[in-house]
């Protein structure tokens, strides 16, 4: 068996995930935009790849990032800003393309929960998505690119906001002078259960299949950032007078209900 995987953006999880899937037999291919990083995959056992979608030669280098893996771990957020012109799809089209012509057959695309756009209420894999932003529109066409092409054993994580290894929107909110929606439900994750429902994919073959993935408590955003805010000593977050549309909660029902995975990092 091919134990080659590729994993394509080595930055905040796809490093640590990387890393963690070497102990389970795996070699690992690695991409990153940075020459200076190069060197520190390479330190980890990480063959390491430097493949830049804006760069000219990208599809060589992708051919060659690919070659002799079998499962592509696909993990580049769209980072559009407002008046960016580019594509993140088009260039997702090429390279959905080019892994058609590798060795590739098992993708896992690391998506997001804002394809759910302004949903509100209880939101399952079974809702149908209404993405609002651009970036979202375009990650959700990407999604419909792997999963509809029966020749590929495509798998697609919606991943709600991502906390952990120094990251937390607590460091974003606090330099606010005021949060809006503070009765909204929040929808996080930690980098320990992305990780752990990553290889859980793998190991137990959930191909063509879509997960949320939330940690399964909900608070409101007042009550927990100002809980988180206290015990960092950060000043108290001031939030807008509560407005009567809740929001959306996403619910991880593919995960929890059908698979039985237990989250283990509370938020």
């Amino acid at each position: 068996m091919n134990k080659t995987i590729a994993v394509f953006g080595c930055g905040w999880l796809g490093l640590p995930l990387a890393k963690s899937l070497q102990p389970e037999g795996f070699k690992i291919n690695g991409s990153t935009t940075s020459f200076e990083k190069k060197a520190l995959l390479k330190e980890n056992n990480i063959s390491p790849f430097l493949v830049d979608l804006n760069a000219d030669d990208y599809i060589n280098k992708i051919d060659i990032f690919l070659k002799n893996a079998e499962i592509l771990i696909i993990n580049i957020p769209p980072r559009m800003k407002t008046g960016d012109s580019s594509s993140y799809f088009e260039k997702m089209e090429v390279l959905y393309k080019r892994t058609k012509l590798s060795t590739v057959r098992k993708i896992i695309f690391v998506s997001s929960t804002s394809v759910y756009g302004n949903i509100t209420g209880d939101v399952t894999e079974k809702t149908t998505p209404k993405p609002v932003t651009e970036s979202a529109k375009q990650l959700l066409d990407t999604e419909h690119l792997f999963l509809n092409d029966s020749t590929l054993k495509s798998t697609i994580i919606r991943f709600g906001g991502l906390i952990g290894n120094g990251r937390h929107p607590i460091n974003h909110l606090i330099k606010k002078e005021e949060i809006s929606n503070g009765n909204h439900p929040v929808n996080l994750i930690h980098i320990t259960d992305c990780i752990r429902i990553i290889k859980l994919i793998i190991s137990k073959e959930y191909w063509g299949e879509i997960f949320n993935a939330v940690y399964p408590n909900h608070p409101s955003k007042e009550t927990y950032y100002t809980t988180i805010a206290k015990k960092r000593g950060f000043k108290k977050p001031l939030f807008a007078n509560n407005n009567k549309k809740y929001g959306k909660k996403i619910i991880s029902e593919n995960l929890i209900s059908v698979k039985f995975f237990d989250f283990n990092t509370s938020i």
